[in-house]
């Protein structure tokens, strides 16, 4: 966790970067979400309705499952508890809750009910239709005790639990109060994304209009939702609610502490469907790591921003996340290989140029600086790998580097030409780059193209070198000189 001193997008972007995999308990109602594909090019002559040409199907993970996908996505372990049916349906949710490797042994298969299923008919990414086959029927008491008792084993080995009700029959009070009662004795945290009216089953534990739904309260400003969350603490136990407000972003309501507003990310808003699933996801893993609420929230607001700029049910991963909110933090900028193989594998796959260059940087200069801007005018990310102390050692002699490793790392991550920052122990960047595998490689114009390292592996991949003239300035080496000169005089 990181000390309250340090910056809000620094400590974001700690909660991202932890060695450990959290592992998470998600309960609530399992969902197999369906996309069919099609064109449209005319009218039928039978009624007037477009006829859909169909060319693909897609299914995947929804509902609570679509929760636990989220949470794969960010680096946790998962154990799901829900029901299936004995159908068609259900066998391929299995399968595909299975593929990702999600814990199903909480997971009920039932003859006498449904799998519930979401058909989406989808053209020039525009959906004309959804049909639904589901059974919102509370479950019978027997597979109810059954589910408890599932959930109850995972208990003692979790760090948190998600509760997902998609009003299909799982969640109920006498299955999700024991539930509750039983993480909060054991200290660990439990995030409810609910739906319906009644919120009572979850004492102990909203978008604006469930909040609205819940209370009775016409929500359309700051202080109206105050008081329906107001109304809310007083029927339902909970410390904190966060509640969802669309564009607007979300309200924090602890006890205790005044509203905090946190603003929607101006992003182009795609498709919203599953976002709340990547809202309660993120908002878990935060709380796993230990996280406050109010930077747990923050980091469900950067990830629901993410994943509504994607078509249909969708997952933001963790390097992804990473990538958006370490932008602008110094200290965030300067990663290891292994996150930067997976930042610079998205930004190729956005359709970004990644550019690398590499160096000792030692007594950061207007030389240096120039270099650099020249360097980012090739791409759109500019990847600087530097020398450790022990490589500069070995490569310039006795005495050298004069800035420790760590300090001119800062000093790069804070010139607004670099994007990324990495160290290397090697001799040379040549598995640095076969790792980060960017599209443009960039060293100086002093280097001959046979002799930079990496040229072969770049262009191998389909990529370039670029050369750039060096400005007329003292290199450190002259710049020590100086120094030196002056301080015996």
């Amino acid at each position: 966790m990181a000390e309250s001193g340090t910056t809000p997008k620094t400590r974001l972007y700690s909660l991202l970067q932890g060695s450990d995999s959290p592992r998470l308990l998600v309960v609530g109602d399992l969902i197999l979400d369906g996309y069919l594909r099609g064109r449209v090019g005319r009218i039928s002559p039978e009624a007037p309705v477009p006829v859909v040409e169909s060319v693909e199907t897609d299914e995947v993970l929804g509902g609570a499952a679509n929760v636990a996908n989220n949470l794969i996505a960010l680096g946790c372990a998962v154990a799901l508890c829900g029901v299936v049916g004995d159908d068609a349906n259900g066998a391929q949710l299995r399968d595909l809750i299975a593929e990702r490797g999600i814990d199903t042994a909480g997971v009920l298969t039932l003859k006498d009910r449904p799998t519930t299923h979401k058909l989406r008919v989808v053209t020039q990414g525009q959906q004309l239709l959804r049909i639904d086959r589901e059974e919102r029927a509370i479950l019978d008491d027997d597979t109810l005790s059954r589910l408890l008792h599932a959930a109850l084993a995972h208990i003692p080995k979790v760090d948190g639990v998600v509760v997902s009700d998609y009003r299909k029959g799982v969640i109920s009070g006498d299955f999700i109060q024991p539930l509750i009662e039983a993480a909060n004795a054991a200290g660990i945290p439990v995030v409810v994304d609910p739906k319906g009216v009644d919120y009572t089953s979850y004492r102990g534990a909203p978008n604006k209009t469930e909040l609205q739904d819940a209370t009775g309260i016409a929500v359309s400003d700051t202080a109206s939702i105050g008081r329906a969350v107001d109304l809310l603490r007083q029927r339902v136990e909970v410390d904190a609610v966060l509640v969802t407000c669309g564009s607007e972003g979300m309200v924090l309501y602890e006890k205790a502490q005044p509203p905090r507003r946190i603003s929607a990310e101006s992003r182009e808003v795609y498709d919203v469907t599953g976002a709340g699933d990547t809202v309660a996801a993120a908002l878990a893993l935060g709380l796993a790591r230990g996280a406050t609420l109010s930077d747990a929230a923050q980091l469900a607001n950067t990830a629901a921003g993410l994943v509504v700029s994607k078509f249909g049910t969708a997952t933001v991963g963790a390097s992804e996340l990473a990538h958006h909110v370490a932008a602008g933090s110094v200290s965030a900028k300067i990663l290891d290989r292994r996150m930067l193989a997976e930042i610079s594998a998205h930004a190729r796959a956005s359709g970004k140029t990644v550019v690398f260059t590499n160096g000792c940087f030692d007594l950061l200069h207007a030389g240096h600086v120039n270099y650099l801007q020249s360097a980012r005018g090739f791409g759109d990310v500019l990847i600087v790998g530097l020398n450790s102390d022990a490589s500069v050692a070995r490569l310039k002699g006795d005495g050298k580097p004069i800035i420790k490793q760590e300090d001119r790392a800062i000093v790069l991550a804070a010139l607004g030409a670099v994007s990324y920052v990495t160290i290397f122990d090697e001799d040379d960047p040549e598995a640095l780059i076969d790792m980060l595998r960017p599209d443009v490689l960039v060293k100086g114009a002093d280097y001959h193209a046979d002799e930079v390292v990496g040229r072969a592996a770049v262009e191998a991949n389909g990529g370039r070198l670029e050369l750039v003239a060096l400005t007329e300035t003292p290199s450190t080496s002259a710049l020590i000189d100086t120094i030196v000169t002056r301080f015996q005089k």
